[in-house]
């Protein structure tokens, strides 16, 4: 008699791998660390892009004071698109802008505040309505509140009607009676604007574009 098995239909049976030949036949096991490696890697690039999206394309803001009233409540937060800054464009009358406040010794950093003249117009303010190049402005945004000449900053000087330099914007906040802007501290330098709002995303109760 043969010693070597037969199957049921008369030909050789194969004898089973060992243990030794499936481990030489089969895929190499990878290190642990090279999964933990992929994993770090993903989370560094994830970040990077996060800290790019942040700097140069929008930015979360939370605003510190209620100048923006009715608009933009103390403590709504905001999304500040950065791109238009960081490729030079001069804001446009009526946005919204994030600049930083260049009064120093102020509690606030940064300031969020409208956009009402650009450089070369001129403001003025009579009677509790703000002129542009001689023509009223229509502010539904500031529920007919008064717009009047504040006491300036330290070092500032403003008369009316003042024709913003060149390189310059006039901004002021929504809620006239209760905004210190550029009535207070004058025209800002455009270079000081990092962003534009566009919309409030939180609370929920408040969510909307700007």
């Amino acid at each position: 008699m043969s010693d070597t098995p037969e199957a049921l239909d008369g030909t050789a049976a194969q004898s089973a791998p060992s243990n030794e030949s499936e481990r030489l036949d089969g895929p190499d096991r990878e290190p642990k660390w090279k999964g933990l490696l992929e994993w770090l890697g993903v989370f560094v690039v994830a970040f990077v892009v996060f800290a790019l999206i942040r700097v140069f394309v929008v930015s979360p803001f939370v605003v510190p004071s209620g100048s923006m009233e009715p608009t933009i409540l103390v403590g709504d937060q905001v999304f500040a698109q950065r791109v238009s800054a960081h490729l030079g464009d001069t804001p446009e009358v009526g946005d919204i802008v994030v600049f930083e406040n260049p009064v120093s010794d102020s509690s606030h950093e940064i300031l969020v505040k409208r956009v009402v003249a650009r450089a070369g117009q001129t403001v003025d303010l009579i009677e509790g309505v703000v002129y542009v190049d001689g023509v009223p402005l229509d502010e539904p945004y500031t529920q007919g509140k008064p717009t009047a000449p504040l006491k300036t900053a330290s070092g500032v000087d403003i008369l009316y009607p003042y024709t913003v330099p060149e390189g310059e914007i006039w901004v002021m906040g929504d809620n006239r009676t209760n905004s210190a802007d550029s009535r207070y501290f004058g025209s800002i330098d455009e270079t000081s604007v990092s962003g534009r709002a566009v919309a409030i995303y939180w609370p929920l109760d408040h969510i909307g574009v700007l």
